[in-house]
């Protein structure tokens, strides 16, 4: 981090009324916000790519879709965002010259593994209608080569022998799957952004395979009344680097921790399948909502 940078006031609620002109900031009222997304994974990826094209379904057709970033294990996005009450940089790095937006729809990060029950909670919860994961592959605990649940993994062997204290991401669904069940809710979409072949299919096998671990019932609920929707992301996201943070302060006057560069290009492709046909409008700002992905 450049001594430049850090001269600056940091980035949040109560500074961003200082942001330079020419800075982009959110338009709508950020207190009207309910999560209604819950992110797996919550990296530079999933923030230059569904929480851009969701604060773009904001600004054009408002509704309540806050996003809660759950990190499973390290805390370090949730330390450097929580004290900008979310807030963040997008770094567009185009052709023509860079460019800084400050997004808002990013309302809190969890820690699963500080406290798992919590993050349960929060997917359990009635606001909540989809579950979007970017945990890499290796976070699915499966083998690649038949896509079925890895047993054998020391994550799901842990999930399996402490289900309230879940571990993996599938265990954290399958958990949350099984309060709204009893409960008498509908489940949330499972909505997988990383690219995987057929990772709806993929995501939606691993989860009744977890959930079949432990209670059949369960697993057919889900199967019967859950959505998977297949998806493909593309984007060109580069790690974050104390240049970044630089350019964000000269950009817009203030100190963000958590900026996120990125290359103009952007796309999504989803199926259009979702529990109660609820999503934001994210076909209104450049997603492509197909009947099959692979078509």
């Amino acid at each position: 981090m450049t001594s430049s940078a850090t001269d600056h006031p940091r980035l949040s609620m109560r500074t961003l009324a200082q942001a330079s002109r020419g800075t982009k900031r959110f338009s709508y009222d950020r207190s009207r916000l309910v999560p209604g997304i819950v992110h797996l994974g919550l990296g530079a990826f999933a923030r230059a790519h569904l929480c851009a094209y969701t604060e773009d379904a904001l600004e054009q057709d408002f509704a309540a879709w806050g996003i809660t970033g759950v990190s499973l294990r390290n805390p370090d996005q949730r330390d450097r965002l929580e004290p900008q009450n979310g807030l963040y940089t997008l770094l567009n790095r185009a052709p023509q010259g860079e460019t800084a937006r400050i997004v808002g729809c990013v309302l809190d990060v969890m820690v699963g593994a500080e406290n798992p029950e919590a993050v349960v909670a929060r997917l359990a919860a009635p606001d909540t209608k989809i579950v979007s994961l970017t945990i890499t592959e290796k976070g699915y605990c499966h083998d690649p080569a038949s896509g079925r649940l890895q047993e054998s993994h020391p994550d799901i062997g842990h999930d399996l022998d402490h289900p309230g204290r879940p571990r993996s991401a599938i265990a954290v669904i399958v958990a949350a799957l099984s309060r709204r069940r009893a409960a008498g809710l509908a489940p949330f979409t499972v909505l997988c952004c990383d690219n995987l072949p057929h990772n709806g299919a993929l995501v939606r096998g691993l989860v009744a395979d977890f959930a079949a671990l432990r209670d059949d019932t369960l697993a057919a609920w889900i199967t019967r009344n859950g959505a998977f929707p297949g998806t493909m992301v593309d984007r060109i996201v580069p790690a974050s680097t104390e240049a970044d943070t630089a350019l964000a302060a000269r950009l817009t006057g203030l100190l963000d921790t958590a900026p996120v560069a990125h290359e103009p290009f952007s796309q999504w492709v989803i199926e259009d399948h979702f529990v109660d046909n609820i999503r934001p409008a994210w076909q209104n700002v450049g997603a492509e909502l197909v009947s099959d992905v692979a078509s």
